[in-house]
């Protein structure tokens, strides 16, 4: 991950996670969400800024390749609240 993604991707990680706990989630579903953006981060770099409809496809298109469709799910979620 490019040092300039890196760092924007933290900040945003971080707002995130103030924001979960705020909206009052459980400890399980904040850490549930916030593994889903961090692997949404790894997956295209850190830079999910502004990911396009054809990159999401692909990416929840992979994920089901290999995971249930819950924790699919729980990715999604997880990148909505982001």
């Amino acid at each position: 991950m490019p040092a300039s993604c890196e760092a924007q991707f933290k900040r945003h990680y971080a707002a995130h996670l103030k924001h979960l706990r705020l909206k009052g989630l459980q400890p399980k579903t904040i850490e549930a969400y916030a593994r889903a953006v961090r692997t949404i981060g790894a997956y295209f770099d850190g830079d999910i800024d502004e990911l396009s409809e054809p990159q999401l496809l692909e990416y929840f298109s992979d994920r089901l390749e290999t995971h249930s469709w819950s924790a699919v799910k729980l990715d999604l979620y997880g990148l909505k609240f982001f």
